[in-house]
């Protein structure tokens, strides 16, 4: 039991007097008609925190435009920093909202949700055995270029709202693998790889199909993280969370996507963003549970505002109920990917290509009849109709390979590119160097076609190659790159490395000024060999920064 000091009672009185005075936020003292500036959010979380013993706010990046980017982290006890967590048994949950700065639920929603964990409105378990992190607004710069004129569509609030980029004209909810942006990076480096939490929450606001449910969420779906993990949250977490949601706090739900056909709703339901530049599915890559959250924008702001934070409550709570069993459940990823030679001594593979298939279950959604406008082409040429209904249809959102090849032991750098050097250290990847030179049969893939898209997309000219492997003796001078796949971030590895991986390093040009040739129209080979069989090599590790 805690020994409750003079000091602790001081503090306790002092929350007790600033909740008597209702701290709100900037949704709920404009009656929802306005939402918060930067300046407003870190006043607010200033506030709430200062000098409580269960809660600490830190900065852990600076955006292109100068705004510190605030990490409040709620506990009890508090831990000193996050090395304390080797030995704690508590469940990091890290919640984060308004990536795209006109869907800004999330940024009201988590500084309710901060408050009321503090002043005891929600359930004392939750800060017991969760250890809370939130970041109320990860893009400050889109956020400050408020405009009646942004979201149009939406539903509120009134006084306008944000962008969806950031100060480098960037959607950071496309900057995962690639991270040219510093609030990402800082997400990544001060967050996942420091506090690594167990479970991510990603805010957003939807512009989907229409139905009446204000909140719907959606898990990690890619095929290339671990699909235990994936079937974890399809048939356990997300099934309670949605059942809490709706029968304990009265909030209709669906799980998220859009109708196959809005003109032929029996056709199903689909979420259809399965790449890991999508933050959501880039944390299933690092072996943890992500939860994307999208609130509909067709419901009002207020009651979108309070769907987000009841949702969060219930992962909190659910957090706060299954803590062991997860956390279990994820070290034992990691040492099934770090063991990944003795795990999968025959059926070890990377997918390249995949196709989307029904989950067992059919879902339940409340349908609002869809018309079109006439003489309107493309997304809005859908309008709401008059009618309601329930269907019950098949929901996509189970990616399976079509395409696969088969995972290296460990694949060698020909080039010491700082950048990709400097992108896998980032992300915490363990990279190596051969301590001599070194005769190796590896896989060199030939380039036969090189192949971008000539409209730019986040400022690159997305990239896919075509080609053959080949089996080569290839000579690898002492100090060569080497990056083993047994490790627990091998599958990441081998999404940034493969050649021809769908959301690589290949596709964000990093390697064209290795592949073409100057002067002449054909290609060099691919500067990444690949490794097959299990090796004795003498490398020195070169641990992560």
């Amino acid at each position: 039991m805690k020994k409750f000091t003079f000091t602790l009672l001081l503090q306790v009185l002092s929350s007790a007097i600033l909740f008597g005075q209702q701290l709100l936020t900037t949704a709920e003292r404009s009656d929802y008609q306005s939402t918060s500036n930067y300046g407003e959010v870190i006043e607010f979380m200033t506030t709430l925190t200062q000098n409580h013993p269960n809660a600490r706010i830190e900065y852990f990046a600076r955006s292109i435009e100068g705004r510190d980017l605030p990490l409040v982290i709620l506990a009890d006890p508090m831990p000193a920093s996050y090395k304390e967590l080797e030995n704690d048994e508590r469940t990091v949950v890290y919640l984060q909202a308004n990536i795209h700065a006109g869907e800004v639920e999330g940024k009201e929603a988590t500084q309710m949700l901060a408050r009321d964990l503090l002043n005891g409105e929600l359930p004392r378990e939750i800060l017991e055995n969760v250890i809370v992190l939130i970041c109320p607004i990860v893009n400050p710069d889109g956020n400050e270029k408020f405009s009646t004129e942004n979201r149009t569509n939406q539903n509120g609030p009134v006084n306008g709202v944000g962008v969806r980029y950031n100060g480098q004209f960037l959607d950071m909810n496309r900057d995962a693998v690639k991270l040219e942006t510093p609030e990402l990076r800082g997400v990544v480096t001060e967050i996942f790889r420091k506090w690594d939490p167990a479970i991510t929450v990603d805010c957003h606001t939807t512009n989907g199909s229409f139905h009446e449910e204000p909140v719907t969420f959606a898990w990690m779906v890619n095929p290339n993280g671990p699909r235990h993990l994936i079937n974890y949250m399809r048939d356990r977490m997300m099934p309670d969370v949605h059942e809490m949601l709706g029968h304990k706090y009265g909030v209709e739900n669906v799980f998220y996507g859009v109708f196959v056909d809005q003109l032929a709703m029996e056709k199903g339901w689909i979420y259809s963003a399965s790449e890991p530049r999508y933050m959501v599915n880039y944390v299933g890559l690092r072996n943890r549970l992500s939860i994307l959250n999208e609130n509909y924008v067709y419901a009002d702001f207020k009651t979108r505002v309070n769907g987000c934070y009841h949702l969060l409550t219930s992962i909190l709570e659910y957090a706060a109920d299954h803590g062991k069993e997860i956390r279990m459940m994820l070290s034992d990823a990691d040492q099934m990917y770090a063991d990944r030679h003795e795990n999968f001594p025959a059926d070890d593979y990377f997918v390249i290509e995949s196709e989307v298939r029904p989950t067992p279950e059919k879902i339940s959604i409340k349908a609002i009849e869809t018309d079109t406008i006439p003489g309107i082409q493309g997304y809005w040429r859908f309008r709401q109709g008059e009618g309601r209904f329930t269907v019950n249809v098949d929901y996509y959102a189970d990616y399976y390979a079509t395409r696969s090849v088969k995972m290296p032991f460990a694949y060698l750098l020909s080039v010491p590119d700082p950048e990709v050097l400097d992108l896998m250290r980032t992300h915490g990847i363990i990279i190596e160097r051969l301590e001599r030179e070194t005769v190796l049969e590896v896989e060199r893939f030939n380039v036969t076609s090189f192949e971008s898209r000539n409209m730019p997309f986040q400022g690159h000219h997305l990239t896919n190659i075509d080609g053959d492997f080949e089996t080569v003796s290839q000579i690898f001078p002492e100090g060569t790159y080497l990056v083993r796949t047994a490790q627990p971030l091998g599958n990441l590895a081998a999404t940034l490395l493969e050649p021809q991986s769908a959301d690589g390093l290949v596709t964000w040009n990093f390697f064209d000024r290795y592949l073409v040739k100057q002067w002449y129209p054909d290609y060099n080979p691919y500067p990444v060999y690949k490794l097959m069989p299990v090796t004795t090599l003498d490398s020195n590790e070169n641990l992560v920064k």
